[in-house]
């Protein structure tokens, strides 16, 4: 086997973006559909979390998106718990009452621009692309429901971004939902007893059956569509790959242009193997993995966690201390090949999702505020109806759901808070950075066994919460919400007493 160094350095940033590891419900050791997430956003930002209820809405009105275009609004949406990135419209993150989570990877694909989309009619009204994962959220009970709500906004708005795969998931199954600017697209589930990792480029290939409606949904003509660009020849004898057809070539001299895959796909999926898959690859590397081993949700935020390492070891940085860089250096400003976290990282979510047990208590988001190497993951539970003032900007609820507000937030918006979580989390890591492979040694020991105890405790508060359901589901709801709440402002204390030891030996010196 071919071993590539992992400290290199490739000249064009493939990891600058989202991360997603999806985990069928027979290849989880407990049986659960996991989802994880890694949101990754360049510039001044900060990610609010925050509960919206139930609302009933006046019959007739209309749900407005951002560049003009109405849907009918439903009588009542359901609660979710929201991330929020004002500013930037393919952030945000959603998790439901009944336990069905949407987020999304950006994948630029070779399709025309916007406004040749719109001058062939292929766009209307604008476009979706913002609201698009919230109007799932509000009326989905199911995955598959969430794909054909998104499927027929798509088909009559158009996408009005290049390109992104949307990861659907409840308790039974996960899909990812691949588009292309205007009217064009693919959706695969995820097999039971499989694992998928989805970087920045489309994935689903020539796997997804056409013909097998079960697992695979695709817009009307769309393989004719990519014949008659020239991105699909069907007299090659290859069956039709959506991601050969739509994908951007890659950047000449980059990682994927040199060996053939995408640098964190091919990193993620030798995590998974617990080897590196030799390089250059002959072929793409298929959509789904098959392992022995049964994963957990700490097996999912490791690997979204990783800087380009195998098997537990930090990356070999001799390279870069070769090339005069510092030995303190922090693997998000030196990233290894296939590296995830990075540091544009600002939120790691592992949804656990379990179809045996009622949504309130069996849908769980294992969540981190900003990059997941130096932060810790605290449980939200779907039934839970508020989060803690210093996890969101305490600004009103029906301004901040605004879409006019979404894109012009007001001044002062991003200026640092040490009371608000993500400004604390993200100093933290800031800190960490200073040196990192002894400043992250010393987190981990803090946070590791912080996690450990919530897992540990996790049975017994569930037994709790079960009792309560039965009857008195406000009760039960109100403990689940005591509950995520107290655990999350015990890690942003424990965060701020980090923050200031980490800030007290570098300033010291």
């Amino acid at each position: 086997m071919m071993m590539v160094v992992v400290s290199i350095i490739f000249t064009k940033n493939e990891a600058s973006a989202c991360f997603a590891v999806i985990v069928g419900k027979d290849a989880s050791a407990d049986g659960s559909v996991l989802f994880g997430h890694l949101e990754q956003n360049g510039g001044l930002r900060n990610l609010s979390y925050r509960y919206v209820p139930r609302m009933e809405h006046v019959p007739g009105s209309m749900v407005h998106l951002r560049r003009g275009g109405k849907w009918p609004q439903a009588n009542e949406t359901y609660a979710y718990l929201w991330t929020s990135n004002p500013g930037v419209e393919f952030s945000d993150g959603y998790f439901n009452e009944f336990g069905v989570a949407i987020s999304s990877d950006a994948c630029r694909t070779r399709e025309d621009t916007y406004d040749e989309l719109v001058a062939r009619g292929d766009i209307v009204d604008g476009g979706i692309g913002y609201k698009l994962r919230r109007i799932v959220a509000q009326r989905a009970k199911t995955a598959r429901e969430g794909v054909d709500i998104a499927t027929e906004l798509l088909n009559y708005f158009g996408y009005a971004a290049s390109g992104r795969t949307y990861i659907i998931a409840d308790a039974n199954e996960a899909w990812l939902l691949g588009v292309v600017r205007g009217k064009h697209w693919i959706a695969q589930r995820v097999p039971d007893d499989a694992i998928v990792l989805l970087p920045n480029v489309h994935i689903i290939g020539p796997e997804a059956d056409l013909s097998d409606t079960d697992n695979v949904l695709a817009s009307e003509g769309l393989v004719e569509y990519a014949i008659s660009r020239g991105w699909y020849n069907p007299d090659s004898g290859e069956p039709f790959s959506f991601r050969d057809a739509f994908n951007l070539p890659p950047y000449e001299g980059s990682f994927m242009d040199e060996y053939g895959v995408d640098p964190r796909q091919w990193f993620s999926q030798s995590l998974v193997k617990n080897e590196l898959i030799e390089l250059p690859a002959e072929q793409q590397l298929p959509f789904a993995l098959y392992s022995e081993h049964l994963f957990t949700i700490s097996d999912v935020a490791n690997i979204i966690r990783s800087h380009g390492h195998i098997d537990g070891q930090e990356p070999d940085m001799s390279l870069s201390y070769a090339l005069g860089m510092p030995t303190d250096a922090s693997p998000h400003h030196l990233p290894g090949t296939g590296a995830i976290c990075s540091s544009t990282s600002q939120e790691l979510v592992v949804y656990q999702l379990r179809n045996w047990l009622p949504a309130e208590v069996g849908s769980v988001a294992w969540r981190t505020t900003a990059a997941p190497c130096g932060s810790v993951l605290v449980p939200w539970y779907a039934g839970i109806t508020s989060t803690p003032k210093p996890y969101y900007k305490d600004w009103p609820l029906d301004q901040a759901l605004d879409i006019s507000f979404q894109f012009n937030p007001p001044p002062g918006a991003f200026n640092y808070d040490p009371d608000n979580a993500f400004d604390v989390f993200n100093a933290l890591e800031n800190m960490i950075d200073l040196n990192y492979p002894t400043n992250i040694k010393w987190v981990r020991e803090r946070w590791d066994p912080f996690e450990a105890e919530q897992f540990a405790m996790q049975p017994a508060i569930e037994e709790v919460a079960l009792k309560l359901l039965k009857d008195d589901p406000e009760l039960a709801r109100t403990f689940l919400t005591n509950y995520s709440n107290t655990r999350a402002i015990q890690a942003l204390e424990a965060a701020k007493e980090m923050l200031n030891h980490l800030k007290t030996i570098h300033w010291a010196h």
